[in-house]
């Protein structure tokens, strides 16, 4: 397994290790022991989405409660994003993002603080995740897709979104004490 960290601090790209032959291949998507040695947390809930072309889902978060998420394509391709929006962080309205797919079997750990979407590329996608604290419909938020200020470069100009999905604001509208804080900042 390979562990390449993201130009946003504490966000990972993970390789898992693939043996392959004639029949097809073989990779542990997830181990305990061997995730925890490289610092991610236990996780307690798994989640499995599937979307068609031009889907985008996103961007969603939850305070409190956040989640940490390790992202997974079983079937497709889709462009994940994680941006940071925690307050008082200095990379606070950055975004970092990678293509996750069934072919290459990368895997994208974001942790609690980050908003996430993914977009799919290929005919339709099949997208898994692992989640570190429980679904809170209370505690949902969002940034919308498109804040020019974050300034994702999505690879589709007109996304089928959800209705909720329409509904989010740009990050700087959203209330402070709606956002989580940075660890590493001051109080």
């Amino acid at each position: 397994m390979k562990v390449q960290p993201m130009p946003i601090r504490d966000v990972l790209l993970i390789e898992p290790t693939v043996s392959g032959d004639s029949r097809g291949w073989f990779l542990e998507s997830w181990q305990q022991k061997r995730y925890e040695e490289i610092g991610l947390p236990a996780f307690v809930q798994d989640n499995v989405s599937f979307s068609q072309q031009g889907v985008l889902r996103g961007l969603h978060y939850q305070y409190p409660h956040g989640q940490g998420k390790l992202v997974q394509v079983l079937e497709g391709r889709v462009y994940d994003a994680a941006v940071d929006i925690r307050r008082g962080s200095p990379t606070f309205g950055h975004y970092t993002a990678a293509e996750l797919s069934s072919e290459n079997h990368h895997q994208l750990y974001i942790p609690p603080g980050f908003a996430h979407g993914f977009c799919v590329l290929s005919p339709t996608a099949l997208f898994a995740y692992k989640c570190t604290d429980f679904y809170h419909p209370e505690c949902e938020g969002g940034v919308c897709w498109n804040d020019s200020d974050i300034g994702i470069v999505w690879p589709v100009k007109e996304p089928i979104l959800s209705a909720k999905d329409k509904r989010w604001c740009p990050l700087r509208e959203i209330p402070v004490c709606r956002l989580p804080v940075y660890e590493g900042a001051v109080p």
